[in-house]
């Protein structure tokens, strides 16, 4: 009896309960604070803060080990409420105890959407970007918080995200298809014909997560969207998308588009604000970027143009996973299209 894979529409409560179960292992957190770029440039922005902070009470959504909660104290928070959902708030109250927080740190089990703080807020601190930004959707955690909890006038950290993208050219995958026209010299097997087959395996419409080297990077990158969490509606979540443009700087072959995200942090009183970057160009994070691969490469020369428009929306499957759909042109090609998501986790094999 044959039997299909059919990706089954989940309902909310099975979509966070899979969320949340993730976070319970250690690796995800080991991950997370190893990653030098991401905790410390929470960890200086929130203490180039300490003027907003000092004496105030604070909200760390999705705390997780609770290591943000405990930057805010050591800025002088007079009291921080920091809500996690998963199991790894136990380990988060030991933690606390462990650096004596308990008297200025509270951690509450629960979803921000459910507990019930016993006052409001004047900050709200949270690291809740997932791969492309969006994956995972945790924003709108955030978004609710504010809307509930942030007095009037209260900060958010980080305050602002940008998403950009440029044309790459991935040279693994090319060495990948070019594979299969060397295996008749190495065993005396033609198997060329294989080639077809890999890129269509290959350049598939995953969201491909990889760290791209700069030399693979063909063009500036271009700005294509912006959200302030100070004023962005869960609504306009639904559907963030903008226009970009791009100059290749010489000859080559785009085989693929990278996607990524910095989050920009105020600093009153210092020059310059404090960005968070997941740009090739700056030190590798653990969100390292999103690769999206065309269905063939289109050869490029200097200043080719390449235009287009994105737009990330929730999946239908899941709402805590990302789509993103691309319509480009190059040069003088015809416009093209394709829609990205990343391999969801939560597809179910039915009969």
């Amino acid at each position: 009896m044959s039997h299909v894979v059919k990706k089954r529409k989940l309902d909310k409560t099975r979509q966070d309960s899979l969320y949340f179960d993730s976070y319970s292992d250690v690796t995800i957190h080991e991950e997370m604070i190893a990653d030098h770029v991401r905790t410390n440039t929470y960890r200086m922005a929130i203490l180039r803060n300490s003027e907003c902070i000092r004496g105030k009470v604070v909200l760390d959504v999705g705390a997780g080990t609770g290591v943000l909660s405990i930057f805010c104290a050591q800025a002088g928070a007079k009291k921080v409420y920091a809500v996690e959902a998963c199991s790894i708030a136990e380990q988060a109250e030991r933690i606390v105890q462990q650096n004596h927080m308990e008297d200025k740190i509270q951690v509450i089990r629960g979803t921000v959407e459910t507990v019930d703080l016993p006052e409001r807020v004047e900050v709200i601190v949270s690291e809740w970007m997932g791969y492309a930004l969006l994956h995972e959707s945790m924003l709108n955690s955030v978004l609710y918080a504010r809307d509930k909890w942030l007095q009037p006038g209260g900060v958010i950290l980080p305050s602002k995200a940008e998403l950009y993208i440029a044309p790459i050219s991935d040279p693994v995958v090319e060495d990948r298809l070019h594979f299969w026209y060397t295996v008749k010299d190495q065993y005396g097997v033609d198997m060329s014909c294989m080639s077809d087959f890999a890129r269509r395996c290959i350049m598939n419409s995953d969201i491909t997560v990889n760290s791209v080297t700069v030399e693979d990077v063909l063009s500036h990158p271009a700005r294509f969207a912006e959200l302030d969490l100070h004023t962005v509606t869960v609504e306009e979540l639904r559907s963030v998308k903008g226009q970009f443009r791009c100059e290749s700087f010489g000859s080559a072959a785009v085989n693929a588009f990278c996607v990524y995200f910095t989050v920009t942090f105020p600093c009153p009183d210092k020059p310059h604000a404090l960005v968070l970057s997941t740009s090739p160009f700056k030190p590798e994070t653990h969100w390292k970027q999103a690769v999206l691969y065309l269905d063939a490469p289109i050869d490029v020369v200097q200043d080719t143009l390449v235009t287009g428009e994105v737009c990330m929306y929730p999946s239908e499957e899941s709402a805590r996973h990302i789509c993103i759909h691309v319509d480009y042109t190059i040069g003088e090609q015809k416009k093209q299209s394709k829609t990205f998501s990343i391999p969801d986790w939560s597809s179910e094999a039915q009969p």
